[in-house]
Protein backbone atom coordinates (compact mmCIF):
# COMPACT_ATOMS: atom_id res chain seq x y z
CA UNK A 1 0.00 0.00 0.00
CA UNK A 2 2.73 2.49 0.95
CA UNK A 3 4.66 1.48 -2.13
CA UNK A 4 1.90 2.45 -4.56
CA UNK A 5 1.21 5.70 -2.72
CA UNK A 6 4.86 6.63 -3.04
CA UNK A 7 4.70 6.01 -6.78
CA UNK A 8 1.56 8.23 -7.15
CA UNK A 9 3.05 11.08 -5.12
CA UNK A 10 6.18 10.89 -7.16
CA UNK A 11 4.19 11.10 -10.38
CA UNK A 12 2.33 14.18 -9.12
CA UNK A 13 5.59 15.87 -8.13
CA UNK A 14 7.07 15.12 -11.54
CA UNK A 15 3.97 16.59 -13.23
CA UNK A 16 4.31 19.81 -11.23
CA UNK A 17 8.05 19.99 -12.01
CA UNK A 18 7.49 19.53 -15.76
CA UNK A 19 4.71 22.16 -15.84
CA UNK A 20 6.80 24.74 -14.00
CA UNK A 21 9.82 23.93 -16.16
CA UNK A 22 7.82 24.44 -19.37
CA UNK A 23 6.59 27.84 -18.17
CA UNK A 24 10.10 28.89 -17.20
CA UNK A 25 11.57 27.64 -20.47
CA UNK A 26 8.95 29.52 -22.51
CA UNK A 27 9.94 32.72 -20.73
CA UNK A 28 13.63 31.97 -21.40
CA UNK A 29 12.92 31.33 -25.08
CA UNK A 30 11.30 34.73 -25.46
CA UNK A 31 14.26 36.47 -23.85
CA UNK A 32 16.69 34.46 -26.03
CA UNK A 33 14.84 35.49 -29.19
CA UNK A 34 15.41 39.14 -28.33
CA UNK A 35 19.08 38.46 -27.67
CA UNK A 36 19.46 36.60 -30.99
CA UNK A 37 18.08 39.59 -32.91
CA UNK A 38 20.69 41.83 -31.30
CA UNK A 39 23.45 39.30 -32.18
CA UNK A 40 22.33 39.21 -35.83
CA UNK A 41 22.45 42.99 -36.10
CA UNK A 42 25.91 43.21 -34.57
CA UNK A 43 27.16 40.28 -36.74
CA UNK A 44 26.01 42.00 -39.95
CA UNK A 45 27.72 45.19 -38.88
CA UNK A 46 30.98 43.31 -38.22
CA UNK A 47 30.76 41.62 -41.63
CA UNK A 48 30.39 44.97 -43.29
CA UNK A 49 33.35 46.42 -41.46
CA UNK A 50 35.51 43.36 -42.29
CA UNK A 51 34.61 43.58 -45.98
CA UNK A 52 35.49 47.24 -45.99
CA UNK A 53 38.81 46.60 -44.25
CA UNK A 54 39.68 43.71 -46.63
CA UNK A 55 38.96 45.90 -49.63
CA UNK A 56 41.20 48.53 -48.16
CA UNK A 57 44.02 46.01 -47.63
CA UNK A 58 43.66 44.77 -51.22
CA UNK A 59 43.94 48.32 -52.49
CA UNK A 60 47.08 48.87 -50.44
CA UNK A 61 48.61 45.59 -51.77
CA UNK A 62 47.80 46.60 -55.35
CA UNK A 63 49.45 49.95 -54.82
CA UNK A 64 52.62 48.28 -53.52
CA UNK A 65 52.71 45.96 -56.55
CA UNK A 66 52.40 48.87 -58.91
CA UNK A 67 55.22 50.76 -57.20
CA UNK A 68 57.50 47.68 -57.21
CA UNK A 69 56.75 47.03 -60.88
CA UNK A 70 57.48 50.62 -61.73
CA UNK A 71 60.83 50.48 -59.90
CA UNK A 72 61.80 47.30 -61.80
CA UNK A 73 60.59 48.68 -65.11
CA UNK A 74 58.02 45.88 -65.46
CA UNK A 75 54.29 45.53 -65.56
CA UNK A 76 52.39 44.02 -62.64
CA UNK A 77 51.84 40.72 -64.52
CA UNK A 78 55.53 40.49 -65.45
CA UNK A 79 56.51 41.17 -61.85
CA UNK A 80 54.21 38.39 -60.62
CA UNK A 81 55.63 35.92 -63.19
CA UNK A 82 59.17 36.82 -62.16
CA UNK A 83 58.31 36.28 -58.49
CA UNK A 84 56.80 32.87 -59.35
CA UNK A 85 59.95 31.91 -61.27
CA UNK A 86 62.11 32.86 -58.31
CA UNK A 87 59.92 30.72 -56.04
CA UNK A 88 60.19 27.75 -58.43
CA UNK A 89 63.98 28.04 -58.58
CA UNK A 90 64.20 28.21 -54.81
CA UNK A 91 61.95 25.14 -54.54
CA UNK A 92 64.19 23.16 -56.93
CA UNK A 93 67.27 24.16 -54.96
CA UNK A 94 65.68 22.95 -51.73
CA UNK A 95 64.78 19.62 -53.37
CA UNK A 96 68.38 19.13 -54.54
CA UNK A 97 69.70 19.83 -51.06
CA UNK A 98 67.26 17.29 -49.60
CA UNK A 99 68.43 14.68 -52.12
CA UNK A 100 72.05 15.26 -51.16
CA UNK A 101 71.21 14.87 -47.48
CA UNK A 102 69.31 11.67 -48.24
CA UNK A 103 72.33 10.25 -50.11
CA UNK A 104 74.57 11.03 -47.15
CA UNK A 105 72.16 9.28 -44.76
CA UNK A 106 71.94 6.29 -47.10
CA UNK A 107 75.73 6.02 -47.31
CA UNK A 108 76.01 6.13 -43.53
CA UNK A 109 73.33 3.45 -43.15
CA UNK A 110 75.21 1.22 -45.63
CA UNK A 111 78.39 1.50 -43.60
CA UNK A 112 76.49 0.73 -40.41
CA UNK A 113 74.88 -2.29 -42.06
CA UNK A 114 78.29 -3.64 -43.09
CA UNK A 115 79.62 -3.09 -39.60
CA UNK A 116 76.60 -4.89 -38.14
CA UNK A 117 77.15 -7.83 -40.48
CA UNK A 118 80.77 -7.93 -39.42
CA UNK A 119 79.71 -8.07 -35.78
CA UNK A 120 77.31 -10.91 -36.51
CA UNK A 121 80.14 -12.91 -38.07
CA UNK A 122 82.30 -12.55 -34.97
CA UNK A 123 82.10 -15.59 -32.65
CA UNK A 124 80.46 -14.89 -29.32
CA UNK A 125 78.80 -11.66 -30.48
CA UNK A 126 75.51 -10.69 -28.86
CA UNK A 127 73.65 -10.83 -32.17
CA UNK A 128 74.65 -14.43 -32.81
CA UNK A 129 73.88 -15.50 -29.28
CA UNK A 130 70.44 -13.92 -29.29
CA UNK A 131 69.22 -15.95 -32.26
CA UNK A 132 67.86 -19.38 -31.31
CA UNK A 133 69.07 -22.46 -33.21
CA UNK A 134 66.04 -24.64 -32.67
CA UNK A 135 64.88 -27.34 -35.00
CA UNK A 136 66.00 -28.05 -38.51
CA UNK A 137 65.27 -25.00 -39.94
CA UNK A 138 66.14 -21.72 -38.28
CA UNK A 139 69.76 -21.69 -39.48
CA UNK A 140 70.54 -21.98 -43.18
CA UNK A 141 73.81 -23.80 -42.37
CA UNK A 142 72.23 -26.17 -39.85
CA UNK A 143 73.10 -29.84 -40.51
CA UNK A 144 70.27 -32.29 -41.33
CA UNK A 145 70.70 -34.06 -38.00
CA UNK A 146 70.50 -33.18 -34.32
CA UNK A 147 73.83 -31.68 -33.27
CA UNK A 148 75.76 -33.20 -30.41
CA UNK A 149 75.89 -29.85 -28.58
CA UNK A 150 72.09 -30.02 -28.20
CA UNK A 151 72.39 -33.41 -26.48
CA UNK A 152 75.54 -33.06 -24.35
CA UNK A 153 76.87 -29.94 -22.65
CA UNK A 154 80.25 -30.00 -24.39
CA UNK A 155 81.48 -26.85 -22.63
CA UNK A 156 80.90 -28.45 -19.23
CA UNK A 157 82.33 -31.74 -20.47
CA UNK A 158 85.60 -30.05 -21.46
CA UNK A 159 85.82 -27.91 -18.32
CA UNK A 160 87.17 -30.93 -16.42
CA UNK A 161 89.14 -33.98 -17.62
CA UNK A 162 87.08 -36.96 -18.83
CA UNK A 163 88.33 -40.24 -20.22
CA UNK A 164 86.76 -41.97 -23.22
CA UNK A 165 85.32 -44.63 -20.88
CA UNK A 166 83.68 -41.99 -18.69
CA UNK A 167 82.14 -40.27 -21.71
CA UNK A 168 80.85 -43.61 -23.00
CA UNK A 169 79.26 -44.33 -19.63
CA UNK A 170 77.60 -40.88 -19.61
CA UNK A 171 76.32 -41.46 -23.15
CA UNK A 172 74.77 -44.81 -22.25
CA UNK A 173 73.25 -43.52 -19.00
CA UNK A 174 71.74 -40.52 -20.76
CA UNK A 175 69.88 -42.61 -23.36
CA UNK A 176 68.82 -45.19 -20.79
CA UNK A 177 67.05 -42.39 -18.90
CA UNK A 178 64.98 -41.34 -21.93
CA UNK A 179 61.26 -42.13 -22.27
CA UNK A 180 60.63 -42.18 -18.51
CA UNK A 181 63.66 -44.33 -17.81
CA UNK A 182 62.86 -47.03 -20.38
CA UNK A 183 65.19 -45.85 -23.15
CA UNK A 184 62.38 -46.51 -25.61
CA UNK A 185 62.89 -45.01 -29.06
CA UNK A 186 66.71 -44.87 -28.89
CA UNK A 187 69.74 -47.08 -29.40
CA UNK A 188 73.25 -45.94 -28.53
CA UNK A 189 76.84 -47.13 -28.56
CA UNK A 190 80.44 -45.91 -28.35
CA UNK A 191 82.60 -46.89 -31.33
CA UNK A 192 86.39 -46.93 -31.14
CA UNK A 193 88.02 -44.82 -33.83
CA UNK A 194 89.67 -47.77 -35.60
CA UNK A 195 86.36 -49.59 -36.08
CA UNK A 196 84.58 -46.41 -37.16
CA UNK A 197 87.21 -45.74 -39.82
CA UNK A 198 86.65 -49.22 -41.29
CA UNK A 199 82.89 -48.78 -41.41
CA UNK A 200 83.07 -45.24 -42.82
CA UNK A 201 85.51 -46.30 -45.54
CA UNK A 202 83.22 -49.11 -46.67
CA UNK A 203 80.17 -46.85 -46.35
CA UNK A 204 81.69 -44.33 -48.74
CA UNK A 205 82.46 -47.06 -51.26
CA UNK A 206 79.14 -48.89 -50.90
CA UNK A 207 76.65 -46.29 -49.70
CA UNK A 208 73.48 -48.43 -49.88
CA UNK A 209 72.37 -51.97 -49.16
CA UNK A 210 69.38 -54.12 -48.24
CA UNK A 211 69.16 -55.85 -44.85
CA UNK A 212 66.59 -58.54 -43.92
CA UNK A 213 64.84 -58.57 -40.54
CA UNK A 214 63.28 -61.92 -39.52
CA UNK A 215 59.56 -62.16 -38.89
CA UNK A 216 58.51 -65.35 -37.11
CA UNK A 217 55.20 -66.69 -38.44
CA UNK A 218 52.99 -69.30 -36.76
CA UNK A 219 53.31 -72.74 -38.32
CA UNK A 220 51.00 -73.48 -41.21
CA UNK A 221 48.11 -75.86 -40.57
CA UNK A 222 48.34 -77.28 -44.10
CA UNK A 223 51.91 -78.46 -43.59
CA UNK A 224 52.69 -80.75 -40.70
CA UNK A 225 55.78 -79.05 -39.29
CA UNK A 226 57.04 -78.72 -35.78
CA UNK A 227 59.11 -75.58 -36.29
CA UNK A 228 57.66 -72.14 -36.83
CA UNK A 229 58.09 -70.54 -40.25
CA UNK A 230 60.30 -67.46 -40.63
CA UNK A 231 59.56 -64.65 -43.06
CA UNK A 232 61.67 -61.56 -43.64
CA UNK A 233 61.05 -57.85 -44.01
CA UNK A 234 63.71 -56.03 -46.00
CA UNK A 235 65.06 -52.59 -45.09
CA UNK A 236 66.93 -50.30 -47.43
CA UNK A 237 69.86 -48.45 -45.83
CA UNK A 238 71.75 -45.40 -47.07
CA UNK A 239 74.93 -43.73 -45.83
CA UNK A 240 75.36 -39.94 -45.82
CA UNK A 241 78.51 -38.00 -44.94
CA UNK A 242 78.45 -34.46 -43.56
CA UNK A 243 81.16 -31.81 -42.95
CA UNK A 244 83.62 -32.53 -40.15
CA UNK A 245 82.71 -30.74 -36.90
CA UNK A 246 85.13 -28.35 -35.13
CA UNK A 247 87.07 -29.27 -32.01
CA UNK A 248 84.90 -28.60 -28.91
CA UNK A 249 86.19 -26.15 -26.31
CA UNK A 250 85.24 -25.01 -22.82
CA UNK A 251 85.58 -21.37 -23.98
CA UNK A 252 82.55 -20.08 -25.86
CA UNK A 253 84.38 -16.97 -27.06
CA UNK A 254 87.21 -18.67 -28.92
CA UNK A 255 87.06 -19.03 -32.68
CA UNK A 256 86.11 -22.60 -33.73
CA UNK A 257 89.19 -24.64 -34.56
CA UNK A 258 89.26 -27.74 -36.75
CA UNK A 259 92.65 -29.01 -35.61
CA UNK A 260 94.18 -29.63 -32.20
CA UNK A 261 97.60 -28.19 -31.22
CA UNK A 262 99.19 -31.54 -32.14
CA UNK A 263 97.57 -31.51 -35.61
CA UNK A 264 94.64 -33.90 -35.08
CA UNK A 265 91.23 -33.27 -36.68
CA UNK A 266 87.78 -34.79 -36.61
CA UNK A 267 86.45 -36.98 -39.45
CA UNK A 268 83.12 -36.37 -41.15
CA UNK A 269 79.93 -36.94 -39.19
CA UNK A 270 77.91 -39.77 -40.74
CA UNK A 271 74.25 -40.77 -40.77
CA UNK A 272 72.64 -44.03 -41.88
CA UNK A 273 68.95 -44.07 -42.78
CA UNK A 274 66.80 -47.22 -42.69
CA UNK A 275 63.46 -47.40 -44.54
CA UNK A 276 61.29 -50.39 -45.50
CA UNK A 277 62.24 -51.59 -48.97
CA UNK A 278 58.63 -51.49 -50.19
CA UNK A 279 58.24 -47.86 -49.15
CA UNK A 280 61.55 -46.95 -50.74
CA UNK A 281 60.43 -48.53 -54.03
CA UNK A 282 57.23 -46.46 -53.96
CA UNK A 283 58.59 -43.11 -52.76
CA UNK A 284 62.34 -43.24 -53.45
CA UNK A 285 64.01 -40.22 -51.80
CA UNK A 286 60.69 -39.22 -50.18
CA UNK A 287 60.47 -42.47 -48.20
CA UNK A 288 60.15 -42.01 -44.44
CA UNK A 289 63.15 -43.41 -42.52
CA UNK A 290 62.06 -45.64 -39.67
CA UNK A 291 65.48 -45.51 -38.01
CA UNK A 292 68.23 -42.86 -38.23
CA UNK A 293 71.71 -43.69 -36.96
CA UNK A 294 74.02 -40.71 -36.34
CA UNK A 295 77.72 -41.19 -35.64
CA UNK A 296 79.05 -38.09 -33.87
CA UNK A 297 82.75 -37.41 -34.40
CA UNK A 298 83.22 -34.27 -32.26
CA UNK A 299 85.30 -36.20 -29.70
CA UNK A 300 87.55 -38.11 -32.11
CA UNK A 301 90.53 -35.73 -32.06
CA UNK A 302 90.47 -35.29 -28.27
CA UNK A 303 89.25 -38.67 -26.97
CA UNK A 304 89.41 -41.09 -29.92
CA UNK A 305 85.77 -42.15 -29.63
CA UNK A 306 82.69 -41.91 -31.86
CA UNK A 307 79.26 -41.66 -30.22
CA UNK A 308 76.48 -43.51 -32.05
CA UNK A 309 72.85 -42.52 -31.52
CA UNK A 310 69.88 -44.21 -33.15
CA UNK A 311 66.48 -42.52 -33.19
CA UNK A 312 63.34 -44.48 -34.04
CA UNK A 313 60.76 -42.38 -35.86
CA UNK A 314 57.57 -41.85 -33.79
CA UNK A 315 54.36 -43.14 -35.33
CA UNK A 316 52.32 -40.67 -37.34
CA UNK A 317 49.27 -41.22 -35.15
CA UNK A 318 50.96 -39.59 -32.18
CA UNK A 319 51.07 -41.01 -28.70
CA UNK A 320 53.92 -43.16 -27.43
CA UNK A 321 54.10 -45.45 -30.48
CA UNK A 322 57.00 -45.80 -32.90
CA UNK A 323 57.38 -46.89 -36.51
CA UNK A 324 59.72 -49.71 -35.47
CA UNK A 325 60.18 -51.92 -32.44
CA UNK A 326 63.18 -51.59 -30.16
CA UNK A 327 64.37 -55.10 -31.09
CA UNK A 328 64.25 -54.36 -34.82
CA UNK A 329 66.27 -51.18 -34.30
CA UNK A 330 68.96 -53.15 -32.45
CA UNK A 331 68.98 -55.84 -35.16
CA UNK A 332 69.49 -53.25 -37.91
CA UNK A 333 72.31 -51.61 -35.94
CA UNK A 334 74.02 -54.99 -35.57
CA UNK A 335 73.47 -55.73 -39.27
CA UNK A 336 75.29 -52.52 -40.17
CA UNK A 337 78.35 -53.85 -38.34
CA UNK A 338 78.05 -57.29 -39.95
CA UNK A 339 78.08 -55.93 -43.50
CA UNK A 340 80.35 -52.88 -43.16
CA UNK A 341 82.82 -53.67 -40.39
CA UNK A 342 85.49 -55.46 -42.40
CA UNK A 343 88.85 -54.84 -44.02
CA UNK A 344 90.64 -56.31 -47.01
CA UNK A 345 92.50 -58.76 -44.77
CA UNK A 346 89.40 -60.15 -43.05
CA UNK A 347 88.20 -63.69 -43.71
CA UNK A 348 85.44 -65.98 -42.50
CA UNK A 349 82.07 -64.37 -41.76
CA UNK A 350 83.45 -60.88 -42.35
CA UNK A 351 84.66 -61.97 -45.78
CA UNK A 352 81.23 -63.39 -46.65
CA UNK A 353 79.48 -60.16 -45.69
CA UNK A 354 82.04 -58.22 -47.71
CA UNK A 355 81.41 -60.40 -50.78
CA UNK A 356 77.63 -59.94 -50.52
CA UNK A 357 78.01 -56.18 -50.30
CA UNK A 358 80.40 -56.04 -53.24
CA UNK A 359 78.25 -58.32 -55.39
CA UNK A 360 75.19 -56.18 -54.67
CA UNK A 361 76.96 -53.13 -56.13
CA UNK A 362 79.47 -54.49 -58.62
CA UNK A 363 77.64 -57.56 -59.99
CA UNK A 364 73.93 -57.10 -59.22
CA UNK A 365 72.96 -59.81 -61.73
CA UNK A 366 74.93 -62.37 -59.68
CA UNK A 367 73.45 -61.30 -56.33
CA UNK A 368 71.31 -64.03 -54.72
CA UNK A 369 68.74 -63.30 -52.04
CA UNK A 370 69.13 -66.83 -50.70
CA UNK A 371 72.77 -66.15 -49.82
CA UNK A 372 71.79 -62.93 -48.06
CA UNK A 373 69.10 -64.67 -46.00
CA UNK A 374 71.44 -67.53 -45.13
CA UNK A 375 74.20 -65.20 -43.97
CA UNK A 376 71.75 -63.06 -42.01
CA UNK A 377 70.24 -66.05 -40.21
CA UNK A 378 73.71 -67.07 -39.03
CA UNK A 379 74.96 -63.66 -37.93
CA UNK A 380 72.03 -61.37 -37.06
Amino acid sequence: MWHWQFRILTFMNVHRFVTSSLNASSRRVCSRCAQNKQYLVSFRRSLGSQATSSLGAHDKYAEKLKSRAKEAGLSVDELLKKAEAVKEERRKRDVEELKKEAEKVKAKSGVLEQLEKGKQLEPGSSSTKSKPTSGLGERKDAPPYKELSTILNLQKLFSSPHTAEQISALWTAYHASRSNGTGRGFVCASIPLELFNKMAKNGKQYSSFVVPVPRVQPKSEAVDTVEEETAHEFYYLQWDFHPAPPIPSDNLFTKPSYTTPDGKSNPATTTVLFAPLQEYKLRQSFATPYLVLTMYTELVATHGVVLLRGEITPSSGGGAGYMMSQDDAQLLTMALQRFYLWSEKDSGSQDEGKQLLRTFHEKPEAFKWQDLLKFSSLTI
